[in-house]
């Protein structure tokens, strides 16, 4: 399974000393290797109460500071719950990273009840995050709140 594979290499990489953003670049790199519907894979982390790109896959965003509550991933950290948005033309708040996206699965990175971060991944693809989309994402994301 690709999501054991992530987390193997991730717990490798932490035990040679691999930096917090080592960490997250690999994380987005072996997402997105996943191909579609994993478009663009984004690493924000919260950092007084707004979020900071710290890595990504796939294509560059000029969101790189994201205030809690805004946008998909703000509301993400706003409301302590992950998105997954079939369509994101239907949501009101959106930051649109480019003009091809269609769906947005965002996975928060979290110890107990403490949001660290995210894992914010673009699809080309309308509908593109299922149920297994969404579980295999949280695998990686919770592996990254131990290691973090």
């Amino acid at each position: 399974m690709a999501t054991a594979g992530v987390v193997r290499a991730l717990r490798a990489a932490h035990l040679h000393d691999a930096s917090r953003q080592a960490l997250l670049q690999m994380a987005c790199d072996r997402i997105q290797s996943w191909g579609p519907p994993y478009t663009s894979v984004y690493a924000y982390m919260l950092h007084d109460g707004e979020l900071i790109l710290e890595a990504h896959a796939g294509r560059d965003t000029e969101h790189v500071r994201i205030p809690v509550g805004a946008g998909v991933c703000g509301t993400a950290v706003a409301e302590k719950a992950d998105q997954n948005i079939p369509d994101v033309t239907a949501v009101g708040n959106y930051l649109a990273c480019n003009a091809f996206t269609k769906s947005e699965l965002v996975v928060l990175i979290r110890r107990g009840d403490h949001i660290l971060g995210q894992i914010d991944i673009d699809s080309d693809v309308r509908d593109g995050f299922g149920e297994r989309e969404h579980a295999d994402v949280k695998t990686v994301a919770d592996a990254l709140a131990v290691l973090l």
